[in-house]
């Protein structure tokens, strides 16, 4: 029978890992401006963080890592049940909200877009998709994106997968056979980046699996480093690791992509989560790095029906470069605002409201 009235009282009592919520912000920042930069240089070599979407596997290698910290000696107490319901209060409500904001930038774009050219069945029909998060890229204006009205939403589709099979497979498993099925992931992952020259894969139809093979690995690994307890102490400070990462998403974009991208997903990644977790947080930075973790999901998922604003009008318009960096300067502080004022009025009070209702 399961005794524990409150699931989530032994998850409020464990410690927080500051620098590593720090680094999540850091890496949701990245996607941002990475998203921005891919629309004004087409050519990925002349992009100044042409890898910024190695932050989504960073992603994956830190939520395997948390959701191992978090659940591995409690879920079986919890539930699975219970374990699912946390996880969707967790992550649903900004899903819909990015859904949400997507939809109304495709409906009221100022700058573009062939709206006439789907019929107001098919915008629904995408819009529920998005909600439920069941891929459907069928709409040309948002590239056959997995999910038109917030391309981001791809990679939680695949945290979602990754949290299910945790709940019924992983976290019965022992460190040797987590540590087998890491070592096949890690040639899925070696296999795609050859195939495809790299690993910028998963969010449309025809690359669907690469992001299986993205999740895998990385959710794996944070998964090893964790039961492992391959957490390094050392002396470096949020700002070296924050710096450290960055190298990774501004690393050169060459046709060596398909060896360095692995390099830096296979080692580098898991190498940098297991020095975040063993450094020491600077009690001047405490708040920053709380800021910046809290701040991480609800930007990563409500940036994007900007950016498809921004495109159109950077084609329509093709502005010069000082109004870019203007515009894109501008745009990435109004969205943290933007993703702050999401976070404060709309998840942390659903979150909250939902939490206390399940408990009664």
């Amino acid at each position: 029978m399961n005794t524990n009235k409150n699931p989530e009282l032994t998850l409020q009592k464990k410690q927080h890992f500051e620098i590593l919520d720090g680094l999540r912000g850091i890496a949701a920042l990245a996607v941002v401006v990475f998203h921005f930069m891919e629309w004004i240089f087409t050519d990925p070599s002349q992009n100044f963080i042409g890898h910024g979407f190695l932050a989504v596997d960073f992603f994956f290698c830190l939520s395997g890592f948390v959701i191992g910290y978090a659940y591995d000696d409690r879920i079986a107490e919890m539930g699975l049940r219970n374990f699912f319901i946390s996880r969707i209060i967790r992550l649903h409500p900004l899903v819909i909200a990015g859904s949400v904001l997507g939809l109304l930038a495709f409906l009221f774009d100022p700058f573009g877009g062939h709206l006439e050219l789907y019929s107001t069945g098919k915008i629904i029909l995408t819009f529920i998709c998005s909600l439920f998060l069941i891929p459907f890229p069928v709409i040309a204006d948002r590239g056959f994106n997995l999910f038109s009205f917030n391309a981001p939403a791809w990679s939680l589709f695949w945290e979602y997968i990754a949290n299910i099979v945790y709940a019924f497979v992983l976290f019965r498993i022992g460190r040797v056979l987590l540590l087998a099925s890491t070592i096949i992931a890690a040639f899925a992952i070696c296999y795609v980046a050859y195939v495809s020259g790299n690993l910028l894969g998963g969010w449309s139809g025809p690359t669907f699996w690469d992001g299986c093979a993205r999740i895998s690995y990385s959710f794996l690994a944070g998964l090893l480093i964790y039961r492992s307890n391959w957490i390094i102490k050392n002396k470096f400070g949020f700002i070296s690791l924050a710096g450290l990462l960055l190298l990774a998403f501004v690393m050169p974009f060459s046709k060596w992509n398909w060896i360095s991208e692995p390099l830096v997903v296979l080692f580098y990644f898991p190498l940098l989560i297991s020095l975040g977790a063993g450094a020491v947080l600077k009690p001047s930075l405490k708040k920053i790095c709380l800021f910046s973790g809290n701040i991480s999901y609800p930007l990563y998922m409500t940036h994007y029906a900007v950016l498809w604003m921004f495109g159109n009008y950077f084609l329509n318009y093709k502005p010069n470069m000082p109004q870019l960096i203007f515009i894109v300067t501008t745009s990435v502080v109004l969205l943290v605002g933007f993703a702050y004022l999401v976070m404060i009025f709309y998840d942390i009070p659903l979150r909250k409201y939902l939490t206390e209702r399940r408990k009664r």
